[in-house]
């Protein structure tokens, strides 16, 4: 459709003007907003295998490596509490930051030790799923997501994951088996892969709705400048012409009809409507972005937002744990955003979230909406996206949160393409994406 591509073009060419890093003025973070909520992000930058369309800093796991940024991430936060911060949940990405199963829980521990953490969010993948680190994990993470991406083999042998992660068939059953552990297992899965069929698609949400998972996040694929090269000699080149289509098919699988087997939460995430209404009433959204607009990162190539501002850590493992062992905080770069860019990602964070508060946005900028974005507004208007609009609120149609889902993937390429900037300033091997089996050569 030409409003998607129109979109697409849009957002791809105000991501590359606006996300520009430059030198930190003062070479470190603002201050905390006393009484405000923040959230920590803790990026483990280390796989087992590193997938083609993956634009976060990562590198093929060496134990002593991994065990150097681990400290390194412990001094990091105690830094933090040291300039006044404190957080009251924490997301840990990567990478697989279950890669070192004990360093992690340290870590845990330790973050829980010097701030006020109530939950612990943590991806991992499916070959983790196994009793010895299970039993370390429960009690210590609320909310696990685990990246299957597809329940398809041939996909997964694309993907370099099949002989690594696991069979289809294997980490079906592990999902099972991990569920009760965790207030909530989410389940990440990807679609409008190259090579994927609607008789794939429509067999990965009928797993998903037999797997025993709380929760799922069906994700489009995206891809950065980075990325683009190795995906397309890897999966085939992207067609975002069955993108709208395989996503309209998850909503009539997974939440609509007469008895849906699950909520939407989100733009692609959905809740399990089961017998068990503690578990869906209290089932929070494992996308930390979603419950906070400002969040702190710590870790090598994490990303920090805080007010106007994108704070990104230096990508190069080694010169991240000079400067922190030195007592500095390891930023590289930061890009400020624009009044304008600042209202375009409130709009979106918050229609991604299926739900924009006129009030709030008119008390955060002191306009309104529509004077504010007066050519968003009228875009998403003439093209049907608002089921809801009055002076409260906006909410979505069906084809409303399809242009969303655009807005939003284009915005997360964007984002992986500041990672792309960060990543130019390393040398040697430290500066090529690695992929396969993750040889260092």
């Amino acid at each position: 459709m030409l409003s998607e591509r129109l979109l697409t073009t849009v957002v791809r060419s105000m991501t590359d003007k606006t996300l520009a890093l430059h030198p930190v003025p003062t070479g470190t973070l603002p201050d905390p907003v006393p009484g405000r909520a923040y959230t920590l992000y803790v990026h483990v930058p280390f796989c087992e295998r590193l997938c083609p369309y993956c634009s976060f800093n990562r590198f093929p796991y060496r134990e002593e490596r991994a065990r150097t940024h681990f400290a390194a991430l412990r001094e990091e936060m105690r830094l933090l509490k040291e300039k006044g911060y404190d957080f009251e949940s924490a997301y840990i990405g990567g990478g697989t930051p279950t890669v070192d199963i004990d360093e992690l829980c340290e870590t845990i521990d330790y973050a829980r030790d010097l701030f006020s953490i109530k939950e612990i969010n943590s991806e991992t993948n499916p070959n983790h799923l196994i009793p010895s680190y299970l039993e370390k994990l429960k009690g210590r993470i609320q909310r696990l997501s685990v990246g299957v991406q597809s329940f398809d083999n041939e996909l997964l042998r694309q993907m370099d994951r099949y002989e690594k992660y696991g069979s289809a068939e294997e980490i079906f059953e592990r999902i099972g088996e991990a569920a009760p552990y965790f207030e909530s297992l989410n389940v990440d899965m990807i679609f409008n892969f190259p090579s994927q069929t609607e008789d794939i698609l429509i067999n990965d949400c009928e797993k998903i709705a037999t797997c025993g998972c709380h929760q799922t996040t069906f994700s489009p694929l995206y891809q950065s400048h980075a990325t683009t090269r190795k995906m397309e000699s890897v999966l085939g080149r992207m067609d975002y012409d069955k993108e709208r289509r395989f996503y309209h098919i998850l909503d009539e699988i997974l939440n609509e009809g007469d008895r849906p087997l699950f909520e939407r939460r989100t733009l692609w995430t959905f809740n399990r409507l089961d017998e068990n209404l503690r578990r869906r009433q209290n089932l929070e959204v494992d996308e930390y972005a979603v419950a906070y607009e400002e969040c702190v990162g710590v870790g090598s190539g994490s990303i920090t937002h805080l007010g106007d501002n994108l704070f990104v850590n230096t990508f190069n493992l080694e010169e991240y744990a000079q400067i922190v062992g030195e007592g500095r905080l390891p930023l590289m770069g930061c890009t400020d955003l624009p009044r304008r860019d600042l209202m375009r990602y409130k709009f979106l964070l918050q229609l991604y979230s299926l739900r924009f508060d006129k009030r709030e946005f008119m008390r955060d900028f002191g306009v309104s909406v529509e004077r504010g974005l007066p050519v968003e507004m009228a875009f998403m208007r003439a093209n049907g996206a608002f089921a809801t609009d009055n002076d409260e609120e906006l909410t979505l149609t069906r084809a409303g949160r399809y242009l969303v889902v655009v807005l939003y993937r284009q915005y997360l390429a964007g984002l992986n393409n500041l990672r792309e900037q960060a990543r130019s300033e390393l040398t040697g091997l430290e500066h090529d994406l690695l992929f396969g089996d993750g040889t260092e050569r």
